[in-house]
């Protein structure tokens, strides 16, 4: 069953909460020692629009607050794959943390990731698009599994994501639909 229907599945059997800001998530520390979430928002941008934003360096830092800078160091030549680095701060007293990230692209549907270096080394995850209205619509719904660095417990993990995920959803609806500049 391909990825998108069996998240779906899973939104409707286990009915996230759904925060006043339109996104639905639910969050926890997995039995793997690893925090987990799986979120989706609708977003009344077409695919094409919200795939472009999700995948723009550029707003990283806009969208997620704790991404200090985004590059794409490699990409293939037929797109379908690329090699990224995000440096993240949490906090004042906290470190710089690097994290390199494999994509895996399938155009305007799905987005999937692993960690592959850095201090978060290990995490994976993906963004999938529905379009919804005939295309003028898309459902984001996002997932991860992620270890906390340093081996901090996945309690942790999961904190950063019950307040992180929402607001990053919000800031992707946010980016796609203002004006292009």
């Amino acid at each position: 069953m391909h990825g998108l229907a069996l998240a779906l599945i899973w939104l409707a059997a286990t009915p996230p909460a759904v925060a006043g800001d339109g996104v639905a998530a639910r969050v926890r520390a997995g039995a793997d020692g690893r925090g987990e979430v799986r979120a989706a928002i609708d977003i009344p941008a077409p695919p094409d629009r919200v795939w472009r934003t999700i995948l723009d360096c550029s707003l990283a830092a806009r969208m997620t607050p704790s991404v200090k800078r985004c590059t794409v160091l490699e990409r293939s030549p037929d797109g379908r794959t690329e090699t990224r680095e995000h440096w993240i701060k949490r906090g004042l007293f906290s470190p710089m943390l690097r994290s390199v990230s494999r994509l895996e692209l399938e155009p305007g549907r799905r987005i999937g990731f692993r960690c592959i270096g850095g201090d978060i080394d290990d995490c994976e995850g993906q963004w999938l698009l529905s379009p919804l209205d005939d295309g003028t619509a898309t459902r984001v719904v996002y997932e991860n599994k992620v270890s906390a660095p340093f081996g901090l417990p996945a309690g942790m993990a999961a904190a950063a994501m019950r307040r992180d995920v929402p607001a990053a959803l919000q800031a992707l609806k946010r980016e796609c639909l203002e004006p292009r500049r």
